[in-house]
């Protein structure tokens, strides 16, 4: 073959590539303009329902830190969203404090709490770990009941109010959508930014083989340490977030089922990924908020998806659709 002809095939094979590209980029832009057009396009309703699930995801990617790139399963994830959001609300009502000081003062205190617990919890793993963190949450729960004095006990902490940032009222379902959207941006491309950098790196490892990055040098312990604190973190806002939404906090934002529920959006939608939280907090939310106003009952349906999930994609919604759709295109 002449030098001409190899020349003119790799010309004409030039322009695939950009279009690749262009196909690829397009996605992100046509979902980024979904959500920015998305409170024009539907009611009051389904603009709080996405609220509901751009908090539930933010609690849901926190998780994820810990079940999906740590291999570190937890019960008790529910401790830093009630905590923050317990936090919040108390210094609100009972020392009139500013949204801006209750925020930070809620988002400090929880990871204090997060670095206390992370030193109990990690004393094990596996199903230790997962027992542990059970426990820890377990002991929250049952004196947010108890200690009436501080949290009303079964009537929770109510008469809350939203902040206004620069001045802006989040009262509104658009505004606070828009907040909760912004929030949720941040808190998911830091957390890529996290297990995309050497460190991310050196977590999976802790997953994948934790002896073999013990003898390599690593600190294996104390790798998880640092990730348990940093998805307390990301728990707290997601808590924070969640005290504005609903304006009224009660011990149930505690208690098992509330982690339970996070740990289902991780592996429906795919430990070990990006979207998959978000895309199993979807799943979950609008079982809980939509689904039971038509079925009593929601709890089994969110049973049956489970299972269906599972069995027909084990991986998870988003590797799984990534796997079909491979399967799909391949001549």
């Amino acid at each position: 073959m002449s030098s001409e002809t190899q020349g003119v095939r790799s010309m004409g094979a030039l322009p695939r590539a950009p279009l690749g590209g262009a196909r690829r980029a397009a996605w992100p832009a046509a979902l980024a303009l979904l959500l920015v057009g998305f409170p024009w396009m539907a009611g009051e309703f389904y603009v709080n329902l996405a609220s509901q699930i751009f908090i539930a995801a933010i609690f849901a990617a926190s998780l994820n830190l810990l079940v999906g790139y740590g291999g570190l399963p937890s019960l008790g994830h529910a401790s830093y969203l009630g905590m923050a959001a317990y936090i919040s609300a108390w210094l609100y009502l009972k020392l009139g404090l500013a949204h801006w000081a209750t925020a930070l003062c809620a988002i400090f205190g929880t990871t204090l709490m997060a670095c206390l617990f992370g030193l109990i919890a990690l004393r094990a793993t596996g199903l230790g770990f997962l027992m542990l963190t059970l426990a820890l949450s377990q002991v929250l729960w049952g004196t947010a009941y108890r200690w009436v004095s501080v949290t009303d006990g079964d009537n929770g902490l109510r008469g809350l109010t939203r902040p206004a940032p620069f001045g802006l009222s989040l009262d509104g379902a658009t505004a606070f959508y828009f907040f909760a959207l912004a929030a949720t941006v941040v808190s998911i491309w830091l957390i890529a930014r996290f297990v995309g950098s050497p460190f991310g790196a050196a977590l999976r490892g802790t997953r994948d083989q934790p002896r073999r990055m013990s003898a390599l040098g690593h600190d294996v312990w104390r790798v998880r340490w640092i990730t348990f604190v940093y998805a307390g973190f990301w728990g707290a806002v997601s808590g924070v977030l969640y005290v504005y939404y609903h304006k009224y906090i009660h011990p149930t934002s505690l208690s098992l089922t509330a982690s339970a529920e996070g740990l289902l959006a991780v592996i429906a939608g795919g430990s070990g990924t990006l979207a998959g939280p978000v895309v199993g907090a979807a799943i979950v939310m609008v079982l809980k908020n939509y689904v039971s106003a038509y079925i009593e009952r929601w709890n089994m349906l969110l049973g049956f998806v489970f299972v269906f999930i599972v069995v027909f994609m084990p991986e998870g919604v988003v590797p799984g659709l990534r796997r079909w759709w491979a399967r799909w295109r391949k001549p």
